[in-house]
């Protein structure tokens, strides 16, 4: 009997399991970009005042 060809298959070694949804080079993390601290403030004010107007 050949045991090396008994049980499950081996899996992709260092592969992830799922792409990310936020993954380097996609539309919403493009390469080579990176926000101001002025971009990243205004993006996290706009977000804070759409949850508290929601709620």
């Amino acid at each position: 009997m050949d045991y090396g060809k008994s049980g499950n298959p081996a899996l992709r070694k260092k592969a992830p399991r799922h792409n990310e949804h936020n993954a380097k080079g996609t539309d919403k993390n493009p390469y080579g970009t990176q926000e101001t601290k002025a971009e990243l403030l205004a993006r996290m004010k706009a977000a804070a005042e759409a949850k508290k107007n929601q709620g």
